[in-house]
């Protein structure tokens, strides 16, 4: 058995290190298109679009519609344990491809002046109905790369790191529709990223089917084939093991805090752009540059942090002041003063030492909490709650937006707005994140999970708890 273990395609640094960068590649794409239209709220205010602060957070409220109100993401993750993560993955890469042209199709075809379903502007309607089935698959496709990433690095000292490269890998995406987005409409149209999404995100599914190539010859090695059906039975993930998952009181403040923290930054990402010009005074081609110095910060910091926390270990402590950050970054862009560029700079810089914190100890802590043939299940419902917050926060922002915070109107008739408001609203879900995160840190003392050793430590406790609880 030994030998089989060193001959396996994952004990390859060069075959590892490749499927990270595969399957890391397909991802960015999908936050590519996630925030392709976070930059251009502004825009959509001009005529012909004239699209209210409301619209525009009921367009990206659908990010949640099929995920947490249909189940599809908790659904999602019983496929993931029961079917593997090619058949998923390609399953989910497939449907943001479907997603992204029903976006495209909406803001280039239809007019917004072409009747209303349901009370909502038709082309809003079908945009969103579209974003709502790219983002199915967006976070499908995110559960089963996680599940990947722990299938291949779960059995080295490089997990946090790898699942941190991932993590700054994908935010290369959110970068550069944060930055070019706007800049793209100017020379082009409202459509163009969309468009410049579907041809990379269609080059991102094929490149997933290399890796399906790749896992497919990694099980074939490491099958056993000398098992029993008992065994094989042992090992199969079973429909009672979401009530292991739920009953993880570790688990629930591991998903409780990610909607805290997440929903106190990708919707601000959605009005970052609309923050720099009404309150910092940037042009509206370039107010999503400074935005976007957040995820480019993300991708230096997150591995280093994900490296910190394989060797040191102090997860939940990262967690913890994360969310402290998180605090102080909302609470700066709150004050009515220092309305300066440079200072926004300033701020976004340190949104993004938090953002690295965070996810960096809060994702290889879910694989110290849940063993491996749950992981599926569990980082869906993580996702699941997370996704309550993605769809619920931007639509109470754009009503609150709508109804309090409105200045006038620009030159080009657009709304302006006063983002005080939401600035604080963010800052409080900070607060409530801190909470949670001290929480975690004295329910991993309780249980012994292993967040605050580092993880070559941590397997050898999380094994030996699991030992004493049966």
């Amino acid at each position: 058995m030994v030998e089989k273990i060193q001959t396996t395609l994952r004990n390859s640094k060069t075959a590892r290190w490749t499927a990270l960068l595969i399957v890391s590649f397909t991802m960015m794409w999908g936050y590519f298109l996630n925030d392709a239209m976070s930059p251009l709220m502004d825009m959509l205010g001009e005529k012909p679009f004239s699209w209210t602060s409301t619209e525009f957070g009921f367009f990206n409220s659908a990010y949640g519609w099929l995920n947490v109100i249909l189940l599809m993401l908790f659904f999602g993750g019983l496929i993931l344990d029961r079917m593997g993560v090619r058949f998923t993955g390609t399953l989910a890469a497939g449907l943001m491809v479907v997603g992204c042209a029903i976006k495209y199709y909406a803001i280039q075809s239809i007019s917004p002046d072409a009747g209303t379903i349901f009370g909502v502007r038709t082309q809003i309607m079908v945009a969103s109905c579209g974003f709502a089935i790219f983002a199915m698959g967006s976070e499908i496709t995110g559960i089963t790369i996680s599940k990947i990433i722990v299938k291949w690095f779960g059995q080295t000292k490089q997990l946090a790191l790898a699942m941190g490269i991932q993590v700054a890998i994908a935010r290369l995406g959110t970068a550069f529709a944060m930055a070019f987005s706007p800049m793209i409409v100017e020379r082009f149209s409202m459509s163009s990223p969309l468009l410049v999404s579907l041809i990379m995100l269609t080059i991102g599914f094929l490149s997933f089917m290399v890796y399906c190539v790749m896992d497919k010859k990694l099980d074939k090695e490491t099958a056993k084939p000398h098992t029993t059906p008992e065994e094989d039975d042992e090992e199969k993930f079973k429909l009672k093991d979401v009530g292991l998952v739920f009953s993880s009181k570790g688990f629930w403040l591991i998903a409780l805090l990610c909607v805290l923290f997440y929903s106190a930054v990708f919707p601000f990402l959605k009005f970052a752009a609309s923050l720099m010009v009404n309150k910092y005074g940037v042009g509206k081609e370039f107010a999503g540059i400074v935005p976007a110095l957040l995820p480019f910060g993300n991708m230096l910091m997150t591995p280093f942090f994900g490296w910190f926390y394989d060797k040191k270990g102090k997860g939940a402590t990262l967690m913890i002041i994360g969310s402290l950050l998180l605090v102080i970054v909302h609470l700066l862009f709150a004050m009515p003063y220092l309305n300066y560029v440079w200072f926004a700079i300033f701020i976004v810089i340190l949104l993004g030492v938090a953002f690295s914190l965070v996810p960096s100890a809060m994702w290889p802590s879910v694989a110290k909490i849940i063993p491996v043939k749950q992981l599926g299940t569990a980082f869906a419902l993580i996702f699941w709650v997370q996704n309550i917050g993605l769809a619920g926060v931007p639509l109470l922002i754009g009503w609150v937006l709508s109804k309090w915070c409105v200045r006038g109107t620009d030159l080009q008739g657009a709304t302006t707005y006063d983002y005080t408001l939401p600035m604080l609203i963010f800052a409080l879900f900070g607060i409530l994140a801190i909470v949670v995160a001290f929480l975690l840190k004295r329910e991993d003392k309780r249980k012994g999970y292993g967040l605050e050793v580092p993880s070559v430590v941590a397997k050898t406790e999380v094994i030996e708890s699991e030992i004493r609880e049966r």
